[in-house]
């Protein structure tokens, strides 16, 4: 590889890395612009007074914390349920022998491929129908119900441990749940990693169902934010908006750089037998 090739490739991933983050710059530039910098045109990439008043205007504009701590509460109970229910899955698919085990398995990878916006108004019906609305219980039952893609990770994780593992502890006279709680989940950190980061971005981000089956007064960071930085005319204030969409994105980048490597490996393992 020359030096002049090496220049040339480096000055191209600069580039793309300039273009990724361009994006995250512009929001953390307009969370410290006023209102008159985000109405000026042509725009500007930094304000000419930066105001860092716009972090604590968009906190105690909306029930920030509340909502918060509504957000975290909703990502912990789908997470931990999400995660135990898809490794258990997971684990029954990759050694259980019964009749129609490999059908059931395509009819769940089916399921991937079905829109979520299909079964939204059926959802909400049946929701309505039990008296689950305005509670945490639809959360509880998404996640006792798993995850397609995370039932797929984790069954082609547990399908590449060596069965001599598994033939020891039934010989020592464990049975499959002790078998599942104290050999096989133990190693399977880097698939656990990779499920927790996308279960917990999934409910965290997630929009659609806190506005449908919570109240204003319960509801989540998603929805507040979406709805609460207006002004006296009603229109939004993108300044407010953007500050809170970084305050936002915080629990997601901490957890996935705290994350990071066992989530790549959980990737790259599961697709090894």
């Amino acid at each position: 590889m020359t030096r002049t090739y090496r220049w040339a490739l480096s000055l191209v991933l600069l580039a793309v890395v300039l273009v990724m983050i361009s994006p995250i710059l512009w929001l953390v530039s307009s969370s410290l612009k006023s209102s008159a910098d985000m109405a000026s045109f042509p725009p500007t990439w930094w304000p000419s007074q930066p105001r860092f008043e716009n972090y604590t205007e968009a906190i105690t504009s909306v029930n920030f914390l509340g909502a918060a701590q509504n957000s975290l509460t909703i990502a912990f109970i789908s997470t931990t349920l999400t995660t135990l229910s898809s490794a258990w899955v997971g684990f029954g698919f990759a050694r259980l022998t019964a009749p129609g085990k490999k059908q059931l398995f395509v009819v769940l990878l089916a399921t991937m491929m079905l829109p979520g916006i299909v079964t939204l108004v059926p959802t909400y019906l049946i929701f309505a129908k039990l008296h689950m609305v305005n509670t945490y219980w639809p959360w509880v039952a998404w996640g006792l119900g798993g995850s397609a893609f995370l039932i797929f990770l984790f069954r082609q994780f547990f399908a590449g441990i060596p069965r001599e593992m598994e033939e020891a502890a039934i010989i020592d006279g464990c049975g499959y749940v002790g078998i599942f709680w104290r050999i096989f989940l133990p190693q399977s950190w880097p698939v656990i990693a990779a499920s927790v980061i996308l279960s917990f971005t999934h409910a965290w981000g997630d929009f659609v169902g806190p506005a449908m089956f919570l109240s204003q007064d319960s509801t989540t960071l998603a929805v507040a934010m979406a709805t609460g930085y207006v002004n006296d005319k009603g229109l939004p204030m993108n300044n407010l908006v953007a500050a809170g969409a970084v305050m936002y994105v915080l629990p997601v980048l901490i957890l996935f750089l705290f994350m990071q490597r066992r989530f790549v490996s959980g990737f790259s393992t599961s697709g090894i037998k």
